[in-house]
C-alpha cells in the first residue's frame, strides 16, 4: 500500500528536456538521526538528473508501507503518476531506488514512458563523465552487469547523441546484444581487458613510487567542494560545475607545499550514499589509489544539514578500502563552505571537530579562506613521513649519485673537498634503508 505525500513540487529548469521523478519513502524506516531527511534525498536525486543535462518537471514523493512485487508502487499512485506523466510528458521518470528487471517493464507499459532507478541514472552520469580507457572499461563492465538480468534494451531513453562512454545505445550507437550468454561473454572480456588496464596502472604507481613526491589524495562526498579546492589550489581549471560525479577520473597536478616540499595532488570520484554494490566493485580500481596516498584529504561540505551523515558515508567507504580511520595518521579532515555559515554554526562545527579522531581544517574553497592553513597543515603530515639528510659521497660513484636523484628530491648539491659531493636530499625512510642496503653510505649523524 503506497500512498503520495503532499509534499511534491514541480518546477521548469528552462531545459528542452525534462525528467518526473519518484522518491519513495517507507513508513517503517529508521528514526530520522540514522537517516537522511527527506528533502536531502529529494535534493540529491535531482542533483543526479541535472547531472545528466536534464531538467525536473515534478518530484512526487510516495509514502509506502510495502513493496508491491510486480509494480514496486500501488494501484493508486500507479494511476496518479500515470495522469501527471500523461500531462507533463517527461523524457524519462526515475524512481529513486532500486527496481527489479520486472517492475521496471510493468511500469514502463503502465506509465507509457522510459523507466530508470537509480542504479541506471548513476550508471548514466558515469557513461557521460569517464574520461580515461580504464574509467570507461569500467562503466562498460557495470552496465554490462545491470543489464544482464534485463530483458529489455536499458540506454534508449535517451536517443540523441551524447558524449558519453558510447555504450548508451543511441541511433547510429553501437548495439548491444542482450543475449545472456553473449553478455556474459562480453563481461569476462572486458574484465580481462580491465585488469591489464589495472596491471598497466600498477606498474606507473610502482615506478611513481621512484618519484620523490608525496601523493596527496583528495576524497569527499560528491559536491563537497574536491573539485573547487583543488582549482584553487592549482589553478587548474578542471571541471568544478555543482554537479554529482562532476568529475569521475582522477585528475593529477605537482604542487608546492609551505615547506617546499613538491607533492602531487590528486582529485577522485565524489562518493554517495547508497551506491548500488556492483557499481563499487567497478569503480574499486578508481578507488583504490587512495590506499596508496601520503596524505588523505577528507572534504566535507559543512553547509549541508546532513553533512555529519555524508561524511560518515565517506568514512565508511574508506574503511572498506582497508584505511582505519581513527587511526591513520595521512588523513587530514577539512571543513569546506564556512563562507555559507554564520558564526554559531561555526562554533558548533568545531565543537563537533575536537570530538572526532582528527581536528578538522575550517576553510572556503569558493573564497580561499582557511587554505592556507590547509596546505600547512599537510606540510606537517608529509614533513613527518620525509626526512632531510646530508650524504657526502665519492664524485666518481655515478651510480650512487643517479640513485639519489632517482629517488630523492634533491635539495642541495655542493663539491667538496678530495672531489666528493655533498648533496642534501630529502626522501621517506624506505629509500633511507634501500640507499644505505644497496650503496652503504648512511647520512651523516645530525643531518
Amino acid at each position: 500500500m503506497s500512498s503520495v505525500s503532499p509534499h511534491m513540487h514541480s518546477q521548469d529548469d528552462g531545459k528542452d528536456e525534462v525528467a518526473y521523478i519518484v522518491q519513495p519513502v517507507f513508513k517503517d524506516a529508521k528514526s530520522a538521526g540514522a537517516r537522511r531527511d527527506v528533502s536531502d534525498i529529494v535534493e540529491e536525486a535531482e542533483g543526479l538528473v541535472r547531472a545528466i543535462a536534464l531538467g525536473v518537471c515534478k518530484t512526487r514523493i510516495v509514502q509506502m508501507s510495502k513493496i508491491n512485487a510486480g509494480t514496486y508502487f500501488g494501484k493508486g499512485t500507479r494511476e496518479d503518476i500515470a495522469a501527471e506523466v500523461g500531462e507533463a510528458e517527461p523524457a524519462i521518470i526515475v524512481v529513486n531506488a532500486t527496481l527489479s528487471p520486472v517492475q521496471q517493464r510493468n511500469l514502463e507499459k503502465e506509465w507509457n514512458a522510459k523507466v530508470i532507478d537509480r542504479t541506471g541514472l548513476i550508471l548514466e552520469i558515469f557513461g557521460e563523465r569517464a574520461q580515461t580507457k580504464e574509467g570507461r572499461l569500467q562503466v562498460d563492465l557495470a552496465a554490462l552487469e545491470y543489464q544482464k538480468s534485463r530483458l529489455v534494451r536499458s540506454w534508449t531513453h535517451l536517443e540523441r547523441q551524447r558524449g558519453g562512454a558510447g555504450f548508451m545505445g543511441g541511433p547510429g550507437e553501437r548495439q548491444i546484444e542482450l543475449d545472456r550468454r553473449i553478455i556474459s561473454q562480453r563481461i569476462t572480456k572486458l574484465k580481462k581487458e580491465l585488469e591489464d588496464v589495472r596491471r598497466t596502472r600498477e606498474l606507473g604507481r610502482k615506478s611513481r613510487e621512484r618519484v620523490p613526491y608525496p601523493i596527496v589524495s583528495f576524497v569527499g562526498y560528491t559536491n563537497a567542494g574536491k573539485s573547487t579546492l583543488f582549482n584553487r589550489i592549482t589553478d587548474a581549471g578542471v571541471f568544478a560545475e555543482d554537479l554529482p560525479f562532476a568529475t569521475l577520473d582522477p585528475t593529477l597536478r605537482k604542487i608546492t607545499l609551505p615547506n617546499n616540499q613538491e607533492a602531487i595532488l590528486t582529485d577522485t570520484v565524489g562518493f554517495i550514499a547508497d551506491l548500488p554494490t556492483h557499481l563499487v566493485e567497478a569503480f574499486r580500481a578508481t578507488l583504490e589509489q587512495i590506499t596508496f596516498a601520503d596524505v588523505i584529504v577528507h572534504i566535507t561540505d559543512v553547509s549541508r544539514e546532513d553533512y555529519q551523515i555524508q561524511r560518515n558515508d565517506v568514512i565508511g567507504i574508506l574503511k572498506d578500502l582497508g584505511i582505519s580511520y581513527e587511526t591513520d595518521e595521512r588523513i587530514v579532515e577539512v571543513y569546506n563552505k564556512i563562507d555559507t555559515l554564520d558564526s554559531e554554526s561555526i562554533s558548533d562545527i568545531v565543537r563537533y571537530s575536537a570530538r572526532s579522531a582528527h581536528k578538522a581544517v575550517c576553510i572556503s574553497a569558493l573564497s580561499g579562506q582557511g587554505v592556507d592553513d590547509l596546505l600547512a597543515r599537510i606540510a606537517d603530515v608529509t614533513a613527518a613521513q620525509y626526512r632531510s639528510v646530508l650524504y657526502v659521497l665519492p664524485g666518481a660513484d655515478g651510480k650512487a649519485l643517479a640513485w639519489l636523484h632517482a629517488h630523492g628530491d634533491v635539495l642541495e648539491q655542493n663539491h667538496g673537498e678530495d672531489g666528493k659531493m655533498e648533496l642534501r636530499v630529502r626522501m621517506d625512510e624506505t629509500n633511507i634503508n634501500k640507499f644505505a642496503s644497496r650503496f652503504s653510505y648512511h647520512p651523516l649523524i645530525g643531518s
